[in-house]
């Protein structure tokens, strides 16, 4: 990797380099500090030489996808994100490699991890929290038209721009289908009732993933959540929601929350309800 550079991200942002058809590499980019790191590799702040603009370039080394066998999985990602646009969806502009090494282009998120704010703050208020849910269900709705299932939205794949806009930034668990779906994937606490007991899913696993968030970012903690794996998937399965005297939380959110964590499928409150649904309307900014 180039030696690190100070970067700082231009306001407001100059026009993103051109897609995947124009031939990148490493020399392209000025590479600045880490922005974090995963299972598979890492993520730095970096500049486009050329026209200057700020991105964040992702490296995923080639060893692991190996070792995980996850080529197939890594090409579903980058072509359904370099499909999608959306305001609330992180942009993936483009990518290229080396021998050892993927390098995927990606809009840079001033604002940092959505998990971050979370954890910082304990929870979030409730205008806070129907601003995000709102902005997901938008972003969800848009995706569905698409016929992209995204089955794992949750605190840590919710980044923020520098004007504290939400963008999904993770579809490593995406899939692009008209039929249902049968493979169990996702996150232990954000997973829906008929993943858990592996069943056929459809969109309607996002839809149960924002009641779980909602109900998180006005708790502080995930609604299923037991000191045991197994126990989490039983409550999940029951579907055992209580809500706790303290925080102080509405009614109108409450009910939100028990209209979307619904174990039949079919009766989850659909993403126009939610758009149309006191608690958002009441709450909103923006």
């Amino acid at each position: 990797m180039a030696t690190k550079t100070q970067i700082q991200p231009p306001k407001p942002p100059k026009q993103p380099p051109k897609g995947p058809q124009k031939q990148w590499s490493l020399d392209d980019f000025e590479i600045g500090k880490p922005l974090g790191k995963g299972k598979f590799g890492r993520v730095y702040l970096a500049r486009e030489v050329k026209s200057g603009f700020i991105v964040a370039l992702k490296v995923i080394f080639k060893e692991q996808i190996e070792k995980y066998r996850l080529h197939h999985q890594l090409k579903r990602e980058m072509e359904i994100q370099t499909s999608l646009r959306h305001p609330n969806v992180l942009r993936l502009y483009g990518w290229f490699h080396d021998e050892e090494r993927i390098f995927l282009i990606l809009e840079y998120a001033h604002g940092g991890e959505l998990y971050r704010e979370l954890r910082k703050t304990g929870r979030l208020s409730e205008t806070q929290a129907a601003t995000y849910i709102a902005s997901l269900t938008q972003a969800l709705a848009y995706c569905h038209e698409k016929h992209v299932i995204h089955r794992d939205i949750k605190p840590e794949n919710l980044l923020l721009d520098h004007e504290g806009r939400l963008k999904i930034a993770d579809f490593g668990w995406s899939v692009q289908s008209r039929s249902k779906r049968h493979t169990m994937c996702g996150t232990l606490d954000y997973l829906a009732p008929e993943m858990v007991e592996n069943k056929a899913h459809d969109y309607a696993v996002d839809n149960w993933t924002l009641g779980v968030l909602c109900y998180e970012f006005l708790y502080g903690g995930p609604p299923f959540e037991a000191e045991r794996q197994t126990d989490t998937f039983k409550r999940i399965m029951k579907v055992d929601l209580s809500f706790p005297p303290t925080p102080e939380v509405s009614a109108d959110a409450k009910n939100l929350i028990s209209q979307l964590l619904v174990k039949d499928s079919s009766k989850r409150l659909s993403l126009r309800k939610i758009m149309e649904h006191p608690w958002i309307i009441k709450n909103i900014t923006g």
